[in-house]
């Protein structure tokens, strides 16, 4: 889920006085802030008295300038330069402390971790960053001082990516032209790294934590007494904090100590940093192998979800061989009376039985085709020798020849008129059929590459077949060509890949003989899909059993 931008959050407090909005604020620049405090007044007290007055100006503010910002605005950039006007009128007030102070920290040992241009860097950045356009500064705000991608600068600044890559490198060289004008000189790369690797240092421990306090203190109570209360408190600090810092500045052996100290303290927590490193990728690490866990265990529920399907069609397969077997028996019974008996009783059992097709026909309309309507009366005498499922199939197929010649008919007439191009769709035959055909015959029919029935040999590149069979185990597939039109079976195609292997194993085993009974195959069929081929194709050679 996308986090929420600082617009969206702030108009959450102002609006509903939501302090969890306002504490994810706090948290997400009160490095920011301190760290631009602390390149003005170089004093971490002074700086979180600062980055403190920052967010509560932000909390008292909160209402009009919500209303000014777009949705996906940052407030990186008026956090900051609230910040620098806010150090300025300090620096002004206590101008002769703080130049005690600098003249006291350039006697110290250099820190590790800084290098000579940012020392030379830090005094003057801010006032240089001040001299840029507002969308120049907030560019290099997102992009170095927060260290996120051009897509988060894009955002901020409601322009595309490329865009917002255009803005942070005009940018980076206006403000490297204005540092060039106070003595320090150096390349837009060299620039972009000195302010990434150390423009925002980590604030005290719990600094945040307060400011989110007196900050939701001093908004929620704009208009009580509560705001006065919180206001002097915070100039309360920073008077006592002043005080404080005019002492340290006159004891100048006590403020070596406590730089000592403070360095000593960021080496600490360099320290802690390369410890955290192995640990993060450790649990990167565990992320993908859960992760890698979750696809494996998805696949296995898909596999056996289609395995489970597989073996309920199986078992159908069976019980309906079954039926049919009894069907073929009660029609070999059937046959013999009606040899025997060659009597109008005979005649009048066999038309019964056509009667009881037909009515089994209407109750299952998922077995019936538009082309039946060209099925005769002889047509379903001669099905009627058969159970019903074959019987259907039997005269499917015989409708489906008859629309088959029809259809090679038209087609002849056509290639004869359109120099002996295929027609692009069926319903450009329909001006040469005899009688034009119904529209939900032709759906049934398509036009596909000649390889889909290559056993045809129909000529040419396409053929026009039936889209899909109703019976996939005994309904017959018609193909027509340029060369004429043939027919073969949609079972032996289907199933071809699956029942290859199990053929190949039975040969092997017995030197190259074919079964003489194709449940002589059960033993090698392993998988489900073989099991399942192999239910078809028997179901299929059983209605040669009479």
């Amino acid at each position: 889920m996308q986090p929420k931008s600082d617009a969206q959050l702030l108009r959450e407090y102002a609006e509903h006085g939501a302090e969890t909005a306002f504490a994810e604020i706090v948290s997400r620049h009160t490095n920011l802030v301190y760290s631009a405090a602390l390149r003005q007044v170089d004093s971490p007290d002074l700086a979180a008295d600062v980055a403190q007055s920052v967010f509560v100006g932000l909390a008292r503010a909160a209402r009009s300038l919500s209303r000014k910002l777009a949705d996906s605005a940052s407030l990186a950039g008026w956090l900051c330069r609230s910040a620098r006007n806010i150090s300025l009128n300090l620096r002004r007030d206590e101008f002769r402390r703080h130049s005690r102070e600098r003249q006291a920290m350039e006697n110290l040992d250099s820190i590790p971790d800084a290098t000579p241009d940012w020392e030379r860097l830090r005094p003057v950045l801010d006032e240089a960053m001040s001299e840029l356009s507002e969308p120049d500064y907030d560019a290099l705000l997102i992009r170095f001082f927060k260290n996120q991608d051009l897509r988060s600068v894009g955002l901020a600044l409601g322009v595309s990516d490329d865009a917002a890559q255009k803005r942070v490198s005009r940018a980076l060289d206006k403000l490297r032209n204005l540092l060039s004008h106070r003595g320090v000189n150096t390349s837009a790369t060299a620039l972009s790294i000195v302010l990434s690797a150390n423009a925002v240092q980590a604030a005290p421990v719990g600094l945040a934590a307060t400011i989110s306090s007196a900050a939701a203190l001093a908004g929620s109570a704009v208009q009580t007494s509560t705001a006065i209360a919180a206001s002097k408190a915070v100039a309360m600090t920073t008077i006592q904090k002043t005080i404080i810092g005019t002492t340290f500045a006159t004891v100048i052996g006590a403020g070596i100590y406590e730089a000592r100290q403070a360095s000593g303290l960021r080496d600490d927590v360099k320290m802690l940093q390369q410890q955290h490193a192995p640990l993060t990728t450790q649990v990167g690490q565990l992320r993908r192998q859960r992760d890698d866990a979750t696809t494996k265990l998805t696949a296995l529920l898909q596999e056996n979800e289609r395995l489970r399907q597989d073996t309920t069609e199986l078992a159908k397969l069976r019980g309906e061989i079954a039926r049919l077997r009894k069907d073929s028996q009660d029609l070999a019974k059937l046959q013999a009376v009606v040899a025997g008996d060659q009597t109008l009783s005979g005649a009048a059992s066999w038309k019964d039985r056509v009667s009881r097709l037909k009515e089994r026909l209407e109750q299952s309309p998922g077995a019936k085709i538009p082309e039946l309507q060209f099925v005769t009366e002889k047509d379903w005498l001669q099905a009627a020798d058969a159970d019903f499922r074959r019987a259907l199939s039997s005269l499917r197929s015989t409708a489906e020849n008859k629309v088959a010649q029809m259809m090679k008919t038209a087609l002849t007439r056509y290639l004869r008129n359109n120099s002996k191009q295929f027609p692009s769709d069926l319903a450009q035959l329909q001006p040469y059929f005899d009688s034009p055909l119904d529209d939900s015959i032709l759906q049934r029919w398509e036009i596909a590459p000649a390889q889909t029935v290559k056993s045809l040999g129909m000529g040419g590149d396409v053929i026009i077949t039936q889209k899909a069979p109703v019976d996939d185990v005994f309904d017959t597939r018609f193909g027509i060509g340029p060369n004429g039109f043939g027919s073969t079976d949609f079972l032996s195609r289907e199933i071809a890949h699956t029942m290859d292997p199990v053929w190949e194993a039975f040969r092997n085993e017995h030197n190259g003989e074919w079964p003489e009974d194709v449940s002589q195959l059960h033993p090698y069929a392993k998988t489900s899909e073989q099991q399942l081929a192999l239910q078809k194709l028997m179901l299929k050679r059983s209605s040669d059993i009479k």
